[in-house]
């Protein structure tokens, strides 16, 4: 829908093939079996090209795609010294899957009562649990007392290649 008296005409190998009337410009498409469309209508003249539309606007929702990149959140995972062993296995799958995704974890071991008069325990056990997750994963420092918590954040290791 092409509403200039004079457009300028680019090919689909990109090779300009002049400035004519809008009529002779989609001649030369349905010719090649491809569309004209216009890809500078500010432009004097305004400029089209000779190109296949479908497949234009498929390149660019991809385009659009790669740039809605997932960005790497900080998520939380609550413990305590007395969680159970099966519930601290569950509670590590889910520290692998969130890793796996990108995003940081930082794992906070609550601590009430007695439980704060031997920190160097739970903090042990900390680092035990980083262990335990494998090379794949760094720790942004070592595991921090923060008044009645013990916690370490975790990151994914980029991979190289």
């Amino acid at each position: 829908m092409i509403r200039v008296p004079r457009i300028r005409v680019i090919g689909p190998d990109g090779d300009q093939l002049g400035v004519m009337t809008p009529e002779r410009g989609m001649l030369i498409a349905e010719d090649r079996k491809l569309d004209l469309v216009e890809v500078a209508p500010e432009a004097s003249p305004p400029v089209c090209r000779v190109m296949d539309y479908g497949r234009f606007r498929y390149e660019q929702s991809k385009k659009r795609q790669a740039n809605k990149q997932r960005t790497a959140q900080l998520k939380t995972i609550r413990l305590r010294p007395k969680t159970d062993d099966h519930d601290l296995e569950f509670k590590l799958r889910k520290v692998r899957k969130m890793l796996d995704r990108g995003d940081r974890v930082r794992l906070v071991m609550r601590l009430r009562g007695r439980e704060r008069g031997v920190v160097g325990r739970w903090t042990a056990k900390l680092r035990e649990l980083v262990a335990e997750m494998g090379d794949d994963v760094r720790t942004q420092g070592p595991p921090q007392h923060e008044g009645r918590a013990v916690s370490v954040t975790l990151e994914p290791v980029a991979e190289s290649g």
